[in-house]
């Protein structure tokens, strides 16, 4: 199923309660969570990154129909280096270093600048982090009914934003089949996601996704970049 590009990143971390297993509405709102993003065009969101010589915060927007995020990156509890502007989409990342970068990232962004890379798919937390953050959005809800079948799970209630979501796991992908629990996703009461916590392979520390932490901006391309629209 579509589901399984995001379910299988390994993640953890212990959860307020639980678990035990899904009810059939707890499973159909896990379901739609991605298409939830998707409907909504896009979502707001701020990326916690970690990192053993200092983390990154991305804050942003990521657009779920043109598969395409973009945001400004600043370090924490490291130096300037990494600060900057940052567009990215499934293969390639675009940078633009800033030495005092805004809080928020101006609505259209420089038109020169840029560094393009490829996007790493091993060995880089950042990267592995822009990945799973343009993921969580799908055209399609996916299987109810395969998600509690896999191993996806209950694990208690939680608030964030003011919101009241139930924490849920997600289920083992095809191929990795001891990674059900490893995906934590904080989901309100209409399928909306609120929060996504999931590991990286390179770090101790997961990576956190929270969303609706300020306003979403629609992205524009860089130069370089196309839209998947």
């Amino acid at each position: 199923m579509a589901a399984a590009t995001v379910f299988l990143v390994a993640g953890g971390g212990s959860g307020p309660s639980g678990p035990r297993a899904l009810t059939s509405d707890e499973a159909n709102r896990l379901a739609i969570a991605r298409f939830r993003n998707y409907e909504a065009h896009g979502r707001a969101v701020t990326i916690t990154v970690p990192g053993t010589a200092g983390g990154l915060i991305v804050t942003g927007s990521v657009d779920y129909r043109g598969k395409l995020g973009y945001g400004v990156v600043h370090g924490t509890g490291r130096g300037t280096s990494s600060d900057g502007l940052i567009e990215w989409t499934a293969t390639s990342v675009f940078v633009h270093p800033m030495a005092n970068a805004p809080a928020r990232a101006p609505a259209s962004p420089p038109r020169s600048g840029w560094y393009r890379r490829p996007l790493q798919s091993t060995g880089s937390a950042l990267d592995s982090s822009l990945a799973i953050a343009l993921r969580l959005g799908s055209d399609r809800p996916d299987n109810s009914q395969l998600l509690p079948q896999n191993g996806a799970a209950w694990w208690g209630r939680d608030q964030v934003g003011g919101h009241r979501v139930d924490v849920m796991t997600g289920p083992s992908s095809r191929d990795r089949p001891d990674t059900a629990g490893s995906v934590r996703y904080w989901i309100g009461s209409d399928g909306t996601m609120y929060r996504v916590r999931v590991s990286v392979a390179s770090e101790s520390q997961p990576v956190v996704i929270d969303f609706d932490t300020q306003k979403y901006a629609p992205v524009k391309p860089v130069p370089g970049v196309r839209s998947a629209r």
